[in-house]
């Protein structure tokens, strides 16, 4: 063999060598983190992590699992009372994950405070809380990755679903036993059938269709609220801007809304239902002329007053609607 050809075997199986090497040590450095992230996993399942942490077990290669991280200003002092709420959501999904029976390394949960890794924020441009972030396990976030809160709000089964979505691992969400609703629903049931039994040899209130009427009214202004969207898509009940610290009780999206949003719009409703009840009043009652006057006043006043409220708060929502009604 000539010396050229023995020299670029011996170059090759060096090459090959170093190629070897740095094959293992990549496996061993994966291993060395999939076992403490397993570990930290197994003591809390979400993992509270801070600039270090983030750094070598989030950003830096190699790694072939997921993490999600909740970024959010837990801290009194933040003010920050969607965060709480967040947070207990991201904890049932979360520990819905580590206490399956499908639960594998594929993916972890993991949580960095404001306070206690800032440095996190300002590497990553990110001046709000609570906000969601998918790092794959392959490649960096995308767009889709930036869980959209606003739209879908923050409760654990529309995080489940994002989290199916982006990392294929699917999450059976399972609640802590809670025994308020059923309680209150014990304790309304027995008023009812207590008030009942007092007054078993006189039921006429329950043939009174004006009970009835304003039960069903009731009823029918929950629902027109937005009451059930809450209920499904779990809402934060306004949104605080960190740099700023106003309050929005309104959100600005046709496609989304808060808690407060629907009280507000309750009341206006049930405002000008009543405007519209006093009209009838004054229309049909037999009462002297002067009460009827000042009823019809007061109908007018509060159906024009709070529908004029209601249809600048769908402009709000809807930008470009072109009509208004006293207040634009």
């Amino acid at each position: 063999m000539s010396p050229k050809l023995l020299y670029a075997a011996l170059l090759l199986l060096l090459c090959h060598a170093r190629s070897s090497d740095g094959q293992k040590k990549k496996e061993t450095l994966l291993s060395e983190k999939v076992t403490q992230m397993m570990e930290w996993a197994s003591k809390r399942a979400v993992i509270r992590m801070n600039g270090e942490k983030f750094r070598k077990l989030v950003r830096a290669p190699p790694r072939n699992y997921s993490v999600v991280i909740m970024f959010t200003a837990l801290q009194p002092q933040r003010q920050c009372g969607v965060c709480r709420q967040a947070d207990e959501e991201f904890q049932i999904l979360a520990n819905s994950w580590r206490y399956s029976s499908a639960f594998t390394n594929r993916v972890f949960f993991a949580s960095v405070d404001f306070d206690e890794g800032s440095d996190v924020f300002q590497m990553l441009n990110m001046n709000s809380a609570p906000t969601f972030i998918n790092f794959p396990a392959k490649g960096k976030p995308k767009r889709a990755d930036t869980y959209e809160l606003q739209v879908r709000g923050f409760a654990a089964e529309q995080l489940a679903r994002w989290v199916a979505d982006r990392t294929d691992v699917h999450i059976r969400v399972i609640r802590p036993p809670n025994y308020a609703g059923p309680l209150m629903l014990g304790f309304l049931l027995a008023v009812i059938g207590g008030l009942a039994y007092l007054r078993r040899n006189n039921l006429e209130f329950l043939y009174n269709k004006n009970v009835w009427a304003f039960s069903a009214l009731c009823f029918v202004l929950i629902m027109t609220s937005g009451q059930m969207w809450n209920h499904i898509r779990g809402p934060p009940y306004a949104h605080k801007n960190p740099n700023t610290g106003q309050v929005s009780y309104i959100h600005g999206s046709s496609q989304a809304q808060f808690v407060a949003e629907t009280h507000i719009v309750l009341l206006f409703n049930a405002a000008v239902t009543l405007g519209m009840v006093l009209l009838h009043e004054a229309a049909t009652s037999d009462m002297d002329i002067g009460k009827r006057k000042i009823m019809c006043v007061a109908g007018i006043g509060l159906v024009v007053l709070f529908f004029s409220w209601l249809l600048s708060i769908f402009r709000a929502k809807y930008h470009g609607y072109p009509y208004s009604f006293l207040i634009s």
